[in-house]
């Protein structure tokens, strides 16, 4: 159940009442003020369409959501983040150095209390100590309209099959690859005269339209996790 509403009180005093009042029922409650948004820690690497849709949203104030940094594992987006006047943080990954890179990370959504985290299109796979660690707290945008075409090339792979949609998938991380819980998913018709480049910027307007949304769903509290599945009210 989620319940918006109006009160002079403090978030304290709220809750005290209505944990008092409800106490028979013994429910979990959940109560944050709405005036404060949640702080988001978008994560990028070389691609920029979703990006560069987050932050336009974000200054536009469509997207109810603070994003103090940006942190990517290449260099290549530096001046497009910091000319939307947001922090760049550099923080490159290697087999050899993805735990102290993962670390560094968790300190820096404590230190700058993030809330959640946004994969736009990183290209790096988390281990499961990370995910474990901020479980429903990661969303990520996919390719594709789950179940689809895995691994390297997928709009070539869909162009090869002769597919008749495309799609894009917002879900959470879990350490089951491309597998957690779906937030939302959208897709859009092609024909057969498609080429690859243009069913690729087919799916970069769809990834960018299904990732936003999943973001202000979570940012505004509409998502509930029923084991692997959730409840989302639009």
């Amino acid at each position: 159940m989620r319940t918006r509403f109006e009160t002079t009180s403090s978030i304290a005093q709220a809750s005290e009442v209505l944990s008092s009042g409800l106490a028979q029922f013994k429910p979990e409650l959940k109560i944050r003020d709405n005036s404060t948004p949640k702080r988001a820690l978008v994560m990028v690497t070389k691609e920029s369409h979703c990006l560069r849709d987050l932050l336009y949203l974000r200054e536009l104030g469509e997207l109810p959501v603070e994003i103090p940094l940006v942190v990517s594992n290449h260099k290549d987006l530096q001046h497009l983040v910091e000319s939307h006047g947001v922090r760049f943080t550099y923080l490159p990954v290697s087999q050899e150095s993805k735990n102290d890179a993962e670390s560094e990370l968790l300190k820096i959504i404590e230190s700058e209390r993030i809330d959640f985290v946004v994969l736009a299109r990183y290209m790096q796979i988390l281990s499961q100590q990370f995910c474990a660690a901020l479980s429903h707290r990661i969303i990520n945008i996919h390719h594709s309209f789950l179940p689809g075409f895995k691994g390297a090339k997928p709009y070539h792979q869909a162009h090869a099959k002769g597919v008749k949609i495309i799609g894009a998938t917002a879900h959470f991380v879990t350490s089951d690859l491309d597998e957690g819980p779906i937030i939302e998913q959208d897709v859009a018709h092609v024909t057969h005269a498609s080429t690859p480049d243009q069913l690729i910027a087919i799916g970069r307007d769809i990834e960018r339209r299904v990732l936003a949304k999943a973001v202000r769903l979570y940012a505004e509290d509409r998502i509930f996790i029923v084991g692997n599945r959730t409840i989302v009210f639009n």
